[in-house]
């Protein structure tokens, strides 16, 4: 008997709120279904690895005479299928079957492998590399700070790190970002906010758990610039010298919750997404926009968290979040940016990462970026394979450098590499030896607002 392509009986459950999510037989015949009108279409193939994968396993059973279609697939096909998606997101732009097209057949590839995902952590358990990776608040507390010598100095040990492969599953070749002596939080405390601060309003930072704990420069760069073009800045749980001191009370944010969808632990994402929306929503219903300086956490603020959460709380802070670059686009519309540029950048090769271009939003950094004197940008739309937690994985490291040459290839002899990925940028010093930044210290850089971290534009 073949699969049929056919619309579901009901909409395909991407919510753990759906009594169908968890139950294997129900999302056995959505693979089914998902993998049969994929293998006749074949349009993702060049994406990553999950759909050679599903056309090869498919076309095996055909070739063998088992089957007609996706039907003959079994259990470890789909945890092989499943295993080489990185949740990039970008086959659900492209499809031309989802919901956002209004298509019969109603497709969301990505959510159907992350639901693949926590059912097998149901059945199977979590991994430690995932249990490792699905925690970077924890890991970032324990290792920033006083210990962070320390802790860099063991990550830059190839010994220790094959060592460290060996037990947790987390590749040694890829270039772990190295934590922080002085967390963003810390400097944020002790920060004096620009006389223009607050003019045109404020709004709440998340600075994510790189930002907070291994690439500080990079929300402090964009308190900087957001206080140069008028804004109050808040941190939730962290009140800065000269702040309002009602926002020391409110507790602090935790980690956006995507490592764990990762890795396939609902409960610890489920927990984390209803805690930030608690700690968010007061702030948002005062007005303030809630600005996100890493694309993964805005995709999944405002993707993910009111799809699985599912109130009207969580839909309520997923509309008020923006992009930090987004941000600034909505100010040049207005005619409320900042264009008083004291350098320019020369030559910008900007990586359109994944998860914002999965946001349809556009390239807000490349448009900001563009309108600094004495500056070209080129836009590079390559996946850097690493999309979160998977890249960093043993298992899929060599994979990840393969499907990264293109986006190696494409920034290289550039003035300034740009990318709002911390992770992809990660990938990018370790193939190309570049220097990368986030574009809103480039354009802190611009600006002339001092120093935005230990990194620059080459002279």
């Amino acid at each position: 008997m073949s699969v049929i392509r056919r619309a579901p009986d009901r909409p395909p459950a991407t919510s753990p709120n759906d009594e169908r999510y968890l139950d294997p037989r129900d999302l056995e015949a959505e693979l089914r279904r998902t993998f049969q009108i994929c293998h006749e279409c074949r349009m993702c193939v060049g994406y990553c690895g999950s759909f050679p994968e599903l056309f090869a396993r498919v076309d095996r059973d055909i070739e063998a005479g088992v089957a007609e279609g996706a039907e003959a697939l079994t259990y470890e096909d789909f945890k092989a299928i499943g295993d080489e998606c990185w949740q990039c997101k970008l086959c659900y732009i492209k499809c031309p079957y989802t919901a956002d097209e209004h298509a019969y057949e109603l497709l969301d590839y990505p959510r159907a492998l992350a639901r693949e995902r926590a059912v097998r952590a149901q059945r199977e358990g979590i991994p430690l590399v995932d249990r490792i990776l699905g925690e970077p608040q924890l890991i970032g507390e324990l290792g920033s700070g006083v210990v962070a010598p320390l802790s860099n100095l063991v990550q830059a040990s190839r010994l220790l790190r094959k060592v460290q492969e060996k037990v947790t599953g987390i590749s040694s070749e890829f270039p772990l970002p190295e934590l922080a002596r002085k967390p963003f939080s810390s400097w944020f405390a002790e920060h004096s906010p620009a006389a223009d601060a607050g003019k045109h309003g404020s709004v709440v930072l998340f600075a994510t758990c790189y930002g907070e704990y291994n690439t500080p420069g990079v929300p402090e760069a964009a308190v900087r610039v957001l206080e140069h073009n008028g804004y109050a800045v808040h941190v939730p749980g962290c009140s800065s010298t000269g702040g309002d001191p009602r926002d020391a009370e409110t507790g602090r944010l935790t980690c956006c919750g995507m490592p764990n969808l990762d890795g396939g632990d609902l409960d610890a994402f489920m927990a984390k997404v209803k805690e930030n929306v608690a700690l968010l929503l007061p702030h948002v219903r005062m007005g303030r926009k809630i600005v996100v300086v890493g694309p993964t956490c805005g995709y999944t603020m405002k993707k993910e968290w009111p799809e699985y959460l599912q109130t009207a709380e969580a839909r309520e802070v997923a509309a008020a979040t923006v992009d930090m670059m987004e941000l600034l686009v909505q100010l040049g519309r207005e005619k409320k940016l900042n264009r008083e540029f004291k350098k320019g950048l020369g030559t910008i090769a900007y990586h359109a990462a994944c998860h914002l271009r999965a946001q349809k939003i556009g390239f807000p950094g490349a448009r900001v970026l563009g309108v600094v004197p004495d500056t070209e940008v080129r836009v590079v739309e390559q996946c850097s394979a690493v999309d979160g937690t998977w890249g960093m994985k043993a298992a899929h490291y060599e994979t990840g450098r393969k499907y990264a040459s293109k986006l190696v290839r494409g920034v290289a002899d550039a003035d300034v590499i740009v990318s709002d990925c911390t992770l992809a940028g990660l990938r990018m010093v370790k193939e190309n030896g570049a220097t990368v930044l986030h574009p809103v210290e480039a354009l802190a850089h611009a600006y002339g607002l001092g120093p935005t971290s230990s990194l620059g534009p080459k002279s």
